[in-house]
């Protein structure tokens, strides 16, 4: 894998690979001539398919929408149909492309509309500072129902090189059909000689390979637009994807995060432990590109129809997935930075309880270990007291730990933004649901020239945060797109849960650095008024739920 990947970065500085002279100097001074030379072979061809495809989208958009005034109905109708095509293209070369490329495109397709995505857009059209939702259900519908799928004669050779055998002798039963399959890997379900029932992770064959040369192609895209365009700084990206795809693509480490995060659960968030599961590792049938898990029966996320057959209430379930990852944040700083509605299943609590309305409570199961961030003390500690200001509206402290986590005292405002979704306006506003997020057509109009006037501070934000607040904008966009798709909205509850959980970190790290009875003091009235506040929020939200439960009994809705 090493000597794989310092081949990539190695022809991601070569200008035209495919030039004879560089390509023999390439493969020559190579640690493994084999695999520089089928990079050789594979970036140039790759670059060329990205370039065809770019310049055709940008070509359309540009024939298409010319001489078309701004905002009339004719030119949002054009608009719309240079939307679908190009939505298609894009989706046709991500499977041509596959690797990388597919998980771009499964980013693209969740229904968030994050300032990460920004920069996967900027590259089709500059008049449009949103993912339009073309390109969102384009994608959604295709990247994360069609991934390539590996034959068996693949599979098998994979766990030949792995363990030694083939599946139908390591297993009493495998079905060589996968269940699912994803940009990295595809999923068989398995039976042990014990019995067991497990869902067998298998990577696709050459994966690696691949990924380096996907690797190398996207830096090199990133490093020559930023030659000719210095403004156009996404370095910072090319930095992400070097250290986290390797990790992505090793699926010990995947097993060892999801043990973790379990663990951290028991130990320091006890009262949540019970309803957030991961499957159980197989050790003995896992390797770095094979993984056996536990087979998991539950329903996707997103899925409200079979969620309520379960007999569990969406709304109880998205504040289940609000707690469960503001612990991470807040409190463990171990997090799962890809929380997409294809990596996280529900089922009712084994214990089978109903209370008294008839519901059951939900046990969320996390999926997918393979991309986890460590907030280190500070960043940890900084991020959750400028959570705790955002959910107050306490506008010196936002501006104080907006700089502490790099956005300078001059992009604080923005920072603001990007975070909550909501113009500083609103993050100001005292009103209890300043940070809601309704999602209607004006909200959105009002994100679409928020984020159009502060295009180029956008950009410079992204290039001065730290990659692991950037990991963590882009969890923000995966959880928004799960609450949107439980409750079509987000809600005060979430916020709740955030101010909530963010404020209890800042003072348990209050409490633990208190060096006299004086300070300790002080810190134990912040809680007490804390709570009695919080105590406060609560029952205005209970009485907000019950005036809207009964509006609705009244409307016949319920």
């Amino acid at each position: 894998m090493g000597s794989l990947w310092r081949a990539g970065k190695k022809l991601s500085l070569v200008a035209s690979a495919a030039a004879g002279g560089t390509a023999a100097a390439l493969i020559a001074t190579s640690d493994d001539p084999a695999t520089a030379l089928r990079l050789c072979a594979t970036v140039p061809h790759r670059l060329l398919r990205d370039a065809v495809t770019a310049a055709n989208i940008a070509f359309d958009y540009e024939y298409s929408l010319r001489g078309l005034r701004e905002g009339s109905i004719e030119r949002e109708m054009v608009k719309h149909e240079v939307h679908l095509r190009s939505a298609e293209k894009l989706r046709d070369l991500c499977f041509k492309n596959g690797g990388i490329y597919i998980k771009l495109g499964q980013h693209l397709g969740h229904d968030a509309k994050g300032i990460l995505c920004l920069f996967f857009y900027m590259f089709i059209y500059e008049q449009e500072y949103l993912v339009p939702q073309e390109y969102v259900i384009t994608l959604r519908e295709s990247m994360l129902n069609r991934c390539p799928v590996s034959s068996y004669e693949q599979i098998c050779e994979v766990f030949k090189r792995e363990l030694g055998d083939t599946p139908e002798n390591i297993f009493a039963e495998f079905d060589p059909i996968p269940i699912a399959s994803a940009s990295l890997a595809q999923v068989h379900v398995a039976h042990t000689h014990d019995g067991q029932k497990v869902a067998v992770k298998v990577q696709h064959a050459h994966m690696t390979e691949t990924a380096a040369a996907d690797h190398a192609t996207v830096e090199l895209v990133v490093n020559t637009l930023h030659r000719f365009f210095p403004s156009f700084d996404y370095r910072w990206l090319i930095d992400e994807i070097n250290d986290s795809l390797p990790k992505e693509l090793d699926f010990l480490v995947e097993a060892k995060n999801s043990e973790k995060c379990v663990e951290n659960f028991r130990k320091l968030s006890p009262h949540v432990a019970n309803y957030v599961y991961a499957p159980k590792v197989y050790w003995n049938l896992s390797t770095s590109k094979l993984l056996t898990m536990e087979f998991m029966d539950g329903a996707h996320i997103n899925d409200i129809k079979t969620i309520r057959k379960l007999g569990i209430h969406p709304h109880e379930l998205s504040k289940l997935v609000s707690q469960t990852f503001a612990e991470m944040m807040f409190k463990h700083g171990f997090v799962h930075c890809d929380p997409h509605s294809a990596n996280l299943l529900v089922r009712p609590m084994p214990s089978g309880k109903r209370n008294i309305l008839g519901w059951r409570k939900p046990q969320l199961i996390l999926l997918d270990h393979g991309l986890y961030k460590e907030l280190d003390f500070d960043t940890r500690t900084n991020y959750a007291s400028l959570w705790k200001a955002l959910v107050f509206s306490d506008v010196s402290a936002i501006k104080e730990y907006s700089a502490k986590l790099g956005a300078g005292e001059d992009l604080y405002v923005l920072f603001a933004g990007v975070l909550t979704m909501r113009p500083w306006k609103r993050v100001v506003d005292q009103s209890l649901d300043h940070l809601v997020f309704n999602g209607t057509e004006s909200e959105i109009s009002e994100l679409q020239m928020y984020a159009s006037e502060y295009f180029h501070q956008i950009s410079e934000l992204l290039r001065r945060l730290p990659r692991v607040i950037l990991l963590m904008l882009k969890t923000n966009d995966c959880l928004r797109a799960v609450n949107n798709s439980l409750l079509q909205g987000s809600s005060l509850d979430t916020f709740f849960i955030i101010g909530k959980i963010s404020s209890e970190a800042v003072i348990d790290v209050k409490m633990s650095q208190s060096k006299s009875l004086l300070s300790w003091l002080n810190v134990r009235l912040e809680k007490i008024l804390l709570e009695v506040r919080l105590w406060g929020i609560q029952i205005v939200l209970w009485i907000y739920q019950i005036r809207k439960a009964l509006s609705w009994s009244d409307q016949g809705l319920v």
